[in-house]
């Protein structure tokens, strides 16, 4: 089954999903928010600047024009940083046609009210629009030299989910597909404040033992708040949960990651920000997740410590600290 795809976002997620996409006979049109990246592919040939040296595949096509790139669309994949999700979305509304999948592969929180992703569609697009999430523990470098990998779909229309594995399914990338929508997402969002978390206690020379503990106490955290929120906890031990956590905390390939390491050296957040040139979801998504957690009342203590760490001035080893000398407690309780 061969579809034409819009793949909305021109990052390394975005390109590295709309390559993946050609390799599985789709065509593909591209779009982002920067013009000139994708008139720099379009002149060059290649992937850059996303990915210099990698050429263009025929049949994927740049273009800086959104309603021309949704006209010649049959269906839509956002792959766009979540602070532009609502935005992206609102734009691309007027020219949905009937039955065209809107799927995202964006993983994180919106900023400004804490909302799952899948909430977000909700609200800006029609009711029981056809949509579907993608996520797992997939790095962009990684999928666009298509190296083997795993990923989930998730959509509440199990025939939407299918559809949207189907593009994704070759010898290099195993699809599966779920309805736990809201675990999903949440999964994913997550994921990237502990691998911050992770990162710092690398940065601060803490060794494995104490990476293992944080990846492994950060899926309680997981598990606490994503089944109050609705999501399964099969989905949280999953591809879209622990896959997706234990990739992101321990590759170096992960941004988030990265952050954390060089905030546990000593280095400023807006200077590494300045440094790494591409979104890091987890240092926004950490705020709207300590505010979310908060107001359900549902306790996340590394989440709280890494969003003090980003936002409160408090220095790394003061939140090694503060998780050490918490009550202790059962670990079943």
């Amino acid at each position: 089954m061969s579809d034409r795809i819009a793949v909305l976002g021109a990052g390394h997620w975005g390109c590295a999903l709309a390559v993946h996409l050609v390799r599985t006979s789709h065509s593909v049109r591209l779009w982002g928010h920067r013009a000139a990246s994708l008139e720099q592919m379009a002149a060059s040939g290649t992937l850059a600047p996303v990915f210099p040296g990698l050429p263009l595949p025929e049949d994927l096509h740049p273009n800086p024009d959104l309603a021309a790139v949704l006209a010649a669309s049959d269906a839509v994949l956002l792959a766009v940083p979540s602070r532009y999700f609502r935005e992206t979305l609102h734009l691309v509304r007027p020219h949905l046609r009937e039955g065209m999948i809107v799927a995202w592969a964006s993983k994180g929180l919106e900023d400004s009210t804490s909302m799952r992703l899948d909430e977000v569609v909700a609200e800006a697009l029609p009711t029981g629009w056809p949509s579907a999430v993608i996520s797992g523990p997939t790095f962009a470098d990684e999928v666009v030299r298509g190296l083997p990998g795993a990923l989930t779909v998730a959509s509440q229309d199990l025939s939407v989910a299918e559809r949207v594995a189907i593009w994704l399914r070759s010898d290099s990338l195993r699809a599966y597909t779920s309805q736990d929508v809201a675990g999903v997402c949440l999964g994913g969002a997550i994921k990237n404040v502990m691998a911050i978390a992770a990162g710092i206690s690398d940065g601060l020379g803490f060794g494995y033992n104490a990476r293992a503990a944080l990846i492994t106490r950060g899926l309680a955290e997981l598990l606490r708040l994503g089944q109050a929120l609705g999501g399964h906890a099969e989905t949280f031990m999953g591809l879209a949960g622990a896959g997706d956590l234990i990739l992101t905390c321990t590759g170096d390939l992960s941004r988030n990651r990265t952050v954390g390491l060089r905030l546990g050296r000593g280095e400023r957040l807006p200077d590494i920000l300045a440094d790494l040139r591409m979104e890091a979801e987890g240092v926004h998504t950490a705020r709207a997740l300590y505010e979310l957690s908060r107001r359900r009342g549902i306790e996340m203590p590394i989440v709280e410590q890494v969003y003090r760490v980003l936002f409160a001035g408090q220095a790394p080893r003061t939140a090694q600290e503060n998780l050490m000398h918490r009550q202790p407690r059962r670990e079943d309780g």
